[in-house]
């Protein structure tokens, strides 16, 4: 069909491969913890998000130019690198700024609640913000770039006349199992965590923690070998 080959085993590895924890992984697990469900399943359909562009590059030939272009494999490295060392600071500092915000609340006598109009705003931005995180981090990250690129081919056949079609129902297959996956993982960790992240001091701790794990990825992309 459309020139794939081996379309059991395309899914049998694709699922080995959402079994076993990664960068997305991590990411997600790491936003659930601190964040809760909400924040790790949009940060999942982000990662998803991500996926369908690495998809549609892979099917019109651009991550083949790219991975070819040594000088725009390193921005995108180190743009996902310096992204991921960001986003665990600002996690880092916003524990800093909660602090100083809770003391400020208990020293008041009557503080002020915030309206259920501007809560529902303020939730609707973070999730966007979380989307876009979860995308960025994807589209940033050329170990995705590099394996789009090696892992594909294998099940297309080169003397087809849909080689782009082949491609696109590849990328949709996996998008499909790992955003299954990837948002089961996000929902059990958020449930896992959910106590304990009632605990403010904890939760501060947690924050901080994910925020580290956060560079330390960065870190790692950004020595990860050519």
């Amino acid at each position: 069909m459309l020139g794939i080959t081996d379309l059991p085993l395309f899914v049998g590895a694709v699922f080995l491969l959402n079994v076993t924890p990664g960068p997305d992984t991590a990411y997600i697990v790491g936003r659930s913890v601190a964040q809760g469900r909400a924040a790790g399943v949009m940060s999942s359909l982000g990662v998803s998000a991500g996926c369908c562009v690495h998809a549609l590059a892979t099917a019109f030939g651009l991550t083949a130019l790219l991975a070819a272009s040594p000088l725009a494999f390193s921005i995108i490295q180190y743009a996902g690198a310096a992204y991921l060392c960001w986003l665990g600071l600002r996690m880092i500092a916003a524990t800093f700024r909660a602090n100083r915000a809770n003391l400020a609340q208990r020293a008041a006598e009557h503080p002020a609640p915030a309206t259920a109009g501007a809560s529902r705003a303020r939730d609707a931005r973070s999730m966007r913000a979380l989307f876009m995180q979860g995308f960025l981090t994807n589209v940033l990250n050329p170990k995705v770039i590099l394996f789009f690129l090696s892992f594909f081919p294998q099940f297309v056949d080169p003397k087809a006349g849909h080689q782009a079609a082949a491609f696109l129902v590849l990328g949709a297959i996996m998008i499909v199992m790992s955003t299954i996956w990837n948002t089961l993982v996000a929902w059990l960790a958020g449930t896992l965590t959910r106590r304990v992240s009632e605990a403010p001091r904890l939760k501060c701790w947690l924050d901080r923690v994910v925020g580290a794990a956060f560079i330390g990825l960065g870190a790692r992309l950004a020595l990860l070998p050519r």
